[in-house]
């Protein structure tokens, strides 16, 4: 019998085209996956990849077998949860995702103090933009700003989160002189948004962003107007960044902690819970839009 991790490596190079971004991926390097692919094309007698100027690509006999390694590779996955949602231990690793805003202005702190509480838990963090898998175990925990998340996926809704619309005096005096109002938009933003339209007569997209930091930077370089969720404007206290008094309706975003329900009895899951919902919800009014800082913050 062939051994799984060729045909874990024969499924990553199958998903990514590539040899280098399945080494990347998986902490080997190159010529182990070259080695691997042979190996296991070698010893059954067939060619499972080929190679195109769009990178590999399954053969005949290399689709005949994916699904059968794709649902090997979550049977696998869901055995790995299903211990680990037995672990009682107060050690191992957490693999925790949220944006890096709520890191950055919540939960460095906390989580640091958890780390001398519990110094044989080790946090995997990751603050990228983009969502980590839970399913596939990519991630154990998450902090999400979500209107729903998957059902697959346990957990409770902190708080919502209140928007308003920020710009610095320049453009605030741009909007009170009725001429056109620069917009800094989200780029899956492709028409007008409604708030824009509601509000002024003539409006541009002056950039777009894809971080609410960065956002927040831009506004206050008097690139346009930005709806931003109020936490991260106010929390910084910018004298530059001006809420504009424009009342926005309630959000159906809000404040996410999730993580998979096969892992709901992990002792280390349990209390890193803990410890972010403790102080999440000591922030509640600020995520609101109704106070200015609470306590326990990182900066």
């Amino acid at each position: 019998m062939h051994s799984w991790d060729d045909f874990r490596i024969f499924l990553s190079v199958a998903e990514t085209g590539s040899y280098s971004a399945s080494a990347r991926a998986l902490g080997v390097n190159h010529s182990t996956i070259s080695r691997r692919i042979k190996n296991l094309e070698k010893q059954h007698g067939v060619k499972l990849l080929e190679r195109t100027q769009q990178g590999y690509r399954l053969t005949e006999a290399g689709q005949s077998i994916i699904k059968i390694i794709e649902q090997a590779k979550e049977a696998t996955t869901q055995a790995s949860r299903l211990l680990s949602g037995h672990d009682d231990r107060l050690r191992g690793e957490i693999k925790l995702t949220m944006p890096h805003e709520i890191f950055d202005l919540f939960l460095a702190k906390p989580l640091s103090d958890f780390c001398l509480q519990y110094p044989e838990i080790q946090l995997n963090l990751a603050v990228k933009p983009g969502l980590k898998n839970i399913a596939n175990r990519e991630s154990d925990l998450a902090v999400r700003i979500t209107p729903e998340p998957p059902e697959y996926l346990i957990g409770r809704r902190i708080t919502y989160i209140q928007h308003a619309l920020y710009a610095n005096s320049e453009v605030q005096q741009t909007i009170s002189q009725g001429k056109p109002v620069p917009l800094v938009l989200w780029p899956h933003i492709t028409t007008v948004p409604h708030w824009a339209k509601d509000n002024f007569s003539q409006t541009y997209t002056a950039v777009y962003v894809d971080d609410l930091s960065s956002m927040h930077q831009a506004v206050k370089a008097g690139m346009g107007v930005a709806r931003m969720p109020c936490f991260y404007p106010d929390f910084m206290e910018c004298p530059e960044v001006i809420k504009l008094p424009i009342q926005q309706a309630q959000s159906r975003w809000g404040i996410w902690l999730l993580n998979h329900v096969d892992l709901r009895n992990s002792a280390r899951i349990v209390a890193c819970k803990k410890v972010i919902t403790k102080h999440l919800t000591q922030n509640i009014p600020v995520f609101l839009g109704d106070a200015k800082k609470q306590h326990n913050h990182s900066i």
